[in-house]
């Protein structure tokens, strides 16, 4: 059976039926893939990922046609064009949450949106207010974050200290020739859940469904400048740091990304296995999302629409805003990343000295005098 075959004799398929005519549900599969709505491959395998998809490419294109497949949906199906699938507008502000998402956005990465789609995410050198830190080696100075989007409003639903590199154990004694492994930034599809460790076994994601990319520290400086790229499969799990302490990283990472307390990522655990798609198949394979804190900042501490400040603005941009102008010589008053009347006054006398327009908010031309642009 085929998609066009319910065009001509007006058929009805409940899922069930999909799952039972392979050649089918394959079609409908690779439509799906096609769409972005289903990850491949297209198998035939008509089970409870390929059901959701189905229903929410029903529930987009506004099918009218519940637990069927029918006329409707298969021509739907049939000409649908993938720029023409609406998708929920993402509703972004000055948060951290949406900063994160601004930058995937930007980078072209998958980005899930509903109750129960996780964005699970790691920021290098960051504190948990969006803050930088010096990213000192060999301390659990990173983030581990999870975000969900409901009606196109990313929130920060866990937020655990990390580390995204090696300790020094493993730095100064590599368990592979060609030095530590030191995760590359990006976005991979590489984690579902499972055992880690052989010692202290406990639960974690383990990288069991696809590669990645890591640079190898060869010469130990605990950097990724310059170091060689080695891509495939090298056991680059999450798991959780021992309680080990926040300035001592030590044996709890060769290269993985490391909650530093038990609990914390016991924590993480619970929350990543009520993914909706985890809940629908208990091999699903998680994405992560890797980023490097001052990448995060420097693409988006400008001046455009989306970064306008003004009194009663606040969070980590309005403290670097902050921060800047107090280094500048223009007093701002307590550096506490809130937009109040001090903040205006300054920025107001740094625009008068600058020759703009001093209206007390910071847009493009008052970003790219302060040498944020």
């Amino acid at each position: 059976m085929k998609l066009q075959d319910f065009l001509e004799k007006n058929l009805k398929y409940t899922m069930e039926g999909i799952a039972s005519d392979k050649e089918l549900a394959t079609q409908i599969q690779s439509r799906l893939i096609t769409f972005g709505l289903l990850d491949p491959p297209a198998d035939g395998k008509f089970g409870p990922i390929s059901v959701a998809a189905l229903k929410q490419f029903q529930t987009l294109m506004k099918c009218n046609e519940p637990e069927l497949l029918g006329a409707v949906t298969a021509e739907k199906l049939i000409e649908t064009k993938p720029e023409n699938i609406p998708t929920p507008e993402l509703k972004l502000g000055n948060d951290l949450a949406s900063r994160i998402i601004r930058y995937m956005q930007a980078k072209g990465y998958q980005i899930f949106q509903g109750i129960r789609q996780y964005n699970i995410v790691y920021i290098e050198g960051m504190n948990a207010d969006g803050t930088l830190n010096k990213d000192t080696p060999n301390q659990f100075n990173d983030r581990r974050l999870v975000i969900q989007i409901l009606d196109g409003v990313p929130a920060i639903i866990g937020n655990w200290e990390a580390t995204t590199e090696p300790g020094n154990r493993y730095t100064e004694r590599p368990m592979n020739p060609g030095g530590a492994a030191r995760i590359k930034f990006g976005q991979y599809k590489a984690w579902q859940v499972g055992i880690h460790g052989t010692s202290d076994r406990h639960e974690g994601l383990v990288q069991t469904g696809g590669e990645l990319s890591v640079h190898r520290d060869l010469n130990k400086d605990y950097q990724r400048s310059s170091d060689k790229l080695d891509t495939g499969y090298f056991a680059i799990n999450q798991h959780w740091g021992y309680d080990l302490p926040y300035t001592n990283v030590y044996f709890a990472s060769a290269g993985c990304l490391v909650g530093r307390t038990r609990q914390g990522h016991r924590e993480f655990m619970s929350l990543i296995k009520k993914d909706q798609r985890y809940q629908l198949n208990d091999r699903y394979v998680f994405y992560t999302t890797v980023i490097y804190g001052q990448d995060l900042i420097d693409s988006q501490g400008t001046g455009g629409s989306a970064q306008l400040l003004k009194e009663g603005s606040s969070g980590p941009l309005v403290k670097q805003l902050q921060q800047r102008l107090k280094d500048k010589g223009f007093n701002p008053g307590t550096i506490d990343g809130v937009f109040g009347l001090g903040t205006k006054s300054a920025v107001r006398s740094f625009q008068k000295a600058n020759d703009l327009v001093a209206d007390g908010i910071v847009g493009q031309q008052t970003w790219k005098a302060l040498g944020m642009s």
